[in-house]
């Protein structure tokens, strides 16, 4: 079972209480919230380990068990409600989900559209999973080639710009690895962390990570843009810094199978209290 994070997720509250903010900020969706005693959060559904379904269909996965640990904190009931990356902050911006924690990658253009509260819980680069067969060894070999890809994914352009990379965009992972597995297209691109998991599932035997991972990005969870600097903005912070402090993230990521993090254990160590080890 996941801790409690009253210590720092108080600390953010406390913050949050000054007369300024509470001049600035209506807390709309704090108040949706605690109002009707149940947090709706947008998570993946088809991104194996962050979020996907199990067999019976519920959505498990380690993002789902941080937007539950958080409608603990909350001491509100949880409504997961998947969404994917072409529709994420559309929903956020419309209200159909309170909070988005979707394996979304930070940039200047996306905090424009939702609030995006520091620090960032986790970082992934971009990659291709291809056959072996066909022996890719660096980005220019897939030049002018179709490459299957995520509709609303941030290296889209990226790649098609840098390498001449012709991409097949679909609505979601699974139609996009079918397609690769059907031949439409030489190679799948994607996070790494999550390729990684794929080819350690034993399902992509004849596949495989074959290049170097390019821009290394930060992930953020997002909350409405108006409340980015107040109440709820200023929680998630509080959470984010706990996860990272008490080691939560890093418990999750052995949890789930995912390759351990380099930059987990940075934020961990920078993050711990120097009065603990005295």
């Amino acid at each position: 079972m996941l801790k409690f994070f009253s210590g720092l997720a108080a600390a953010a509250l406390l913050m949050s209480s000054t007369s300024a903010i509470a001049a600035e900020c209506s807390n709309d969706t704090w108040k949706k919230i605690m109002e009707r005693g149940k947090i709706v959060v947008g998570v993946k559904a088809d991104y194996k380990p962050w979020g996907f379904r199990d067999t019976s269909g519920d959505i498990i996965g380690m993002e789902p068990d941080m937007a539950r640990d958080v409608a603990e904190t909350m001491g509100v009931e949880l409504e997961l409600m998947p969404v994917v990356s072409s529709n994420r902050m559309q929903f956020l911006e419309q209200g159909q989900i309170d909070l988005m924690i979707a394996t979304m990658t930070d940039r200047p253009d996306r905090r424009a559209i939702v609030g995006i509260p520091g620090p960032a819980y986790y970082t992934s680069g971009t990659n291709i999973m291809s056959p072996k067969a066909l022996g890719f060894t660096e980005w220019e070999d897939l030049r002018g080639k179709p490459v299957c890809g995520i509709q609303g994914a941030f290296y889209n352009q990226i790649v098609e710009d840098r390498y001449g990379v012709q991409i097949v965009a679909f609505g979601g992972t699974a139609e996009a690895k079918q397609a690769l597995r059907d031949k439409k297209c030489v190679a799948y691109i994607y996070d790494d962390s999550a390729i990684g998991s794929d080819i350690a599932s034993g399902n992509w035997d004849d596949f495989e990570m074959p290049l170097a991972s390019e821009d290394d990005s930060p992930w953020g969870l997002a909350v409405p843009l108006a409340e980015r600097n107040c109440l709820f903005g200023r929680f998630m912070s509080g959470m984010q810094y706990a996860w990272h402090s008490e080691g939560t993230l890093i418990e999750l990521e052995k949890k789930w199978g995912v390759k351990p993090s380099g930059f987990l254990q940075k934020m961990h160590e920078r993050m711990a209290d120097h009065l603990a080890s005295e």
